[in-house]
């Protein structure tokens, strides 16, 4: 397992001050508010739209750094929605690489799989032993993109290191691959996923909403997803624009379930 320490070319600077603005400017339910429309919800996953901070800053380095990578593959890792797929779809975008889930590779054949692709994102690579990853194609689908000059990027919970592979030149093959983990997020973090998930589904979120779920919710990427979607819903439902209010309700209504 290669772990190389790299630093984006460009990092953002993220505040939760800057983020959140004068809030003295806005009042309770003060300022614009957009109704959120009953539309598909459609991620922003470009480049531009990911958060640089510490927790991230490696992973972001080495997709930055693509194709100059010393070795075929990088395996990045860390929990539920930490962004592990939005990065994976911003490497997908630059180099053309082909999309697979872990599970669906057992018994398809590699070369038809890859055809003449450069590039191989495998998702939930981590999904050994059972429906998960067949160590037989993707230890052949390794050795084609490397044969071809081509990459391989994974992504999974955990690194390598503890996957469950009982194939001994495929764990020898991720062994000298790059490993980056996305950690959890911190405060200046979170104010950004915030905010880019409300955006995501078109709704505007004052400062005094972020200023208030900032403290009160857990500090894990998934449960940031499902408050924005609780919320979400809640004004759909009541046909209301998200406010305070509502999103002291929504919050309340989660803990009584937790």
């Amino acid at each position: 397992m290669t772990r190389a320490k790299a630093k984006p070319a460009k990092q953002a600077d993220i505040s939760p001050s800057e983020m959140l603005g004068d809030s003295g400017d806005v009042g309770l339910d003060g300022g614009p508010q957009q109704l959120p429309l009953a539309l598909e919800m459609r991620p922003a996953l470009g480049r531009d739209d990911f958060m640089v901070a510490d927790c991230n800053s490696e992973a972001v380095a080495w997709i930055d750094q693509w194709p100059k990578w010393p070795v075929p593959a990088l395996c990045l890792y860390g929990p539920s929605g930490c962004g592990k797929s939005h990065l994976a779809e911003v490497w997908r975008a630059r180099s053309g690489a082909l999309r697979v889930l872990a599970h669906d590779l057992t018994g398809v054949d590699p070369d038809e799989l890859l055809g003449d692709a450069q590039g191989l994102l495998i998702e939930d690579a981590d999904q050994v032993g059972g429906d998960g990853l067949d160590e037989t194609v993707c230890f052949h689908l390794y050795n084609m993109l490397k044969e071809r000059g081509g990459h391989l990027l994974l992504t999974a919970s955990q690194p390598p290191s503890r996957w469950k592979i009982n194939l001994p030149d495929l764990k020898s093959r991720l062994g000298a691959a790059l490993v980056c983990e996305i950690s959890p997020p911190d405060d200046d973090l979170i104010v950004g996923l915030l905010l880019k998930l409300f955006a995501d589904r078109q709704i505007q979120a004052n400062p005094q909403i972020i200023s208030y779920v900032l403290p009160r919710m857990e500090r894990s990427f998934a449960s940031l997803t499902a408050l924005v979607a609780a919320i979400d819903r809640r004004a759909l439902a009541e046909k209301r624009a998200v406010t305070l209010p509502l999103v002291r309700s929504v919050m309340e209504d989660l803990q009584k379930v937790s």
